[in-house]
């Protein structure tokens, strides 16, 4: 029952991005050569949405569904992890144009070359996970 919980959630949010054409390449690209305020409005809310909701969490100490408490662990001071991670992130963003969760999306719409995008973000995230020790965190 739970996983249908999250099937039903992770359609409707993929319902929502193509929708909203946030999985659009064209308004992706629209987003990098600064001509739309489109995505960056998309992101702004998310972006409110989630601080409001953190804060929630926090001051109002809410408990999960299971009815535990819900941690949030101080993030790491500094800005170089940040700094090179989100330049990235955004390389990898702007040549795929599409970021990881939109790639679901657009493969369930039928652009069946995201299918070796995606096989390239799980070879990234392998490779990560075999570097990360080495890495500076």
């Amino acid at each position: 029952m739970k996983t249908l919980k999250y099937l039903i959630t992770g359609i409707a949010f993929g319902v929502i991005m193509f929708k909203s054409e946030a999985a659009s390449w064209f308004r992706i690209f629209e987003m990098f050569q600064f001509n739309s305020f489109h995505m960056y409005g998309i992101i702004g809310s998310a972006l409110a949405t989630g601080v409001i909701g953190i804060q929630l969490i926090k001051r109002l100490k809410l408990k999960s569904f299971s009815g535990e408490e819900i941690i949030i662990p101080p993030k790491a001071k500094g800005w170089k992890n940040y700094l090179f991670g989100g330049i990235l992130f955004g390389l990898g963003w702007g040549l795929a144009g599409a970021c990881p969760g939109p790639i679901f999306t657009l493969i369930g719409a039928g652009f069946l070359p995201l299918i070796l995008v995606l096989a390239f973000a799980v070879l990234g995230t392998f490779v990560y996970g075999i570097l990360r020790p080495k890495l500076p965190h």
